[in-house]
């Protein structure tokens, strides 16, 4: 995101004395404005993936000078004696801390190659393997499933019955279309009749599930497509690092005695 000063704030507002030294960015009102507050906000900037230039340094170093500023008349006007500025600080001070905390946990345990590794070899396993295009035509009755295989096996198109009869709502509207998935992805019964199948071929008999009872075609087989561990290893790291802060929170929370 494009860091952007306040409307307040301008460079003719505010120009940095010419005495100022070298670790400060200005003089305001007799009161030294350190240089370490723009490589703060520098770092806020870097943190949200905007390159911090030249242009964008000296934006910074107005924004630093124009806070001071406005602190400075903040502090005239007693601001930080009202209750709502004492509750808003008291939730900024935990938000830090908070934020400080979990940034603590994550160094002291942090995601490694190895888990990264561990953790695509667990995916690989449950995706791989061989995957199915399949179509099914979905209905409430036996008999009603017997006299579709009857149609089919008589010349009846697949596809036009599942749009006429299928209920299942996701693939009858696509002619029974499943698109391509692993047996994994599906009831058992459906699964087990499925994989009995070659490429072409439907199955000779109803198969029950908890769904209905279905009639199945096999129209291709393949290997499993699977990206490459390059191509989602950061995702993978991150979802490890969610899972991670996520479990640290909850023990956290169980240890915690509420009343």
């Amino acid at each position: 995101m494009k860091f952007s000063l306040t409307a307040l704030t301008a460079a003719a507002l505010l120009v940095a004395a010419p005495w100022a030294t070298a670790q400060n960015v200005a003089i305001v009102n007799g009161k030294a404005v350190p240089m370490a507050r723009v490589e703060a906000l520098a770092k806020q900037v870097e943190a949200g993936g905007q390159k911090v230039d030249e242009a964008t340094r000296a934006q910074l170093k107005q924004e630093v000078i124009m806070r001071e500023v406005f602190m400075q008349e903040a502090e005239k006007r007693g601001v930080a004696g009202g209750d709502d500025y004492k509750i808003q600080m008291e939730l900024a001070r935990q938000s830090l801390m908070i934020r400080a905390l979990f940034a603590n946990e994550e160094k002291a345990h942090p995601v490694t190659d190895a888990d990264i590794q561990a953790e695509y070899d667990k995916f690989a396993a449950a995706n791989g393997g061989k995957e199915y295009r399949a179509r099914h035509i979905l209905v409430d009755k036996e008999d009603d499933a017997k006299a579709i295989i009857t149609q089919l096996k008589g010349g009846a198109k697949f596809e036009d019955i599942a749009k006429k009869q299928s209920k299942d709502p996701g693939s009858g509207a696509n002619g029974g279309d499943l698109d391509w998935a692993n047996a994994a992805s599906y009831v058992t019964e459906f699964s087990e009749a499925m994989i009995k199948l070659g490429k072409g071929e439907m199955t000779e008999a109803p198969v029950k599930s908890q769904f209905g009872w279905h009639v199945i075609r096999v129209d291709d087989i393949r290997q499993a497509q699977l990206p490459k561990l390059e191509e989602i290893k950061d995702q993978i790291g991150q979802q490890l690092k969610q899972q991670r802060l996520a479990t640290f929170q909850n023990s956290l929370r169980e240890k915690a005695k509420v009343e």
